[in-house]
């Protein structure tokens, strides 16, 4: 007998997976038709606006825990949008600062929410236990389709991603 056909919780656990993929990729392509942007895009343009004022290529990848060649492809791509502003530091001529255009303004106070930011907001409505119960579920469901030691970075609020722990999940916690 097929697994998959039985109405098992782990064929539930399958389903609610995939809704989930759905869901992130549905509303991936929903942001790309609005705005021309990609999720990690967005973030980008939302991680200069909250800092308010010029940053660095190293600083913005620390702060959105990407890799600098990853953001330094994003700020490629945005400046050829022309939503953002890459110019030398001062007297310092190595150092790049990036600053959002007005049309990189514009963008974003008519981009609709992330669902990252969806998520975000309807999560920390939990209560504690709740979140804990979640976050233990999915490390353990990480675990059994061998993804736990997977390098992946959250791509989150910003502003939040100091207080992610990105290490691997270890026996531990």
């Amino acid at each position: 007998m097929n697994m998959l056909r039985e109405n098992r919780p782990s064929r539930q656990v399958l389903v609610a997976l995939r809704r989930i993929m759905q869901a992130v990729d549905s509303h991936s392509r929903r942001l790309m038709q609005r705005t021309g942007l990609s999720v990690p895009q967005i973030l980008v343009l939302q991680a200069l606006e909250s800092g308010g004022e010029p940053i660095g290529t190293g600083a913005l990848a620390e702060r959105l825990s990407l890799t600098q060649g990853t953001v330094s492809s994003i700020l490629e791509r945005l400046e050829k949008k022309g939503l953002i502003r890459r110019e030398r530091a001062g007297s310092d001529r190595r150092r790049v600062q990036i600053t959002l255009t007005d049309a990189g303004l514009a963008t974003l106070a008519d981009a609709p929410e992330t669902l990252h930011e969806d998520f975000l907001r309807r999560f920390g409505e939990l209560a504690d236990w709740e979140q804990t119960q979640i976050v233990a579920s999915l490390q353990r469901v990480a675990e059994l389709m061998r993804a736990d030691t997977l390098a992946v970075t959250p791509l989150l609020d910003p502003a939040s991603d100091a207080d992610v722990d990105m290490s691997p999940p270890t026996e531990n916690n």
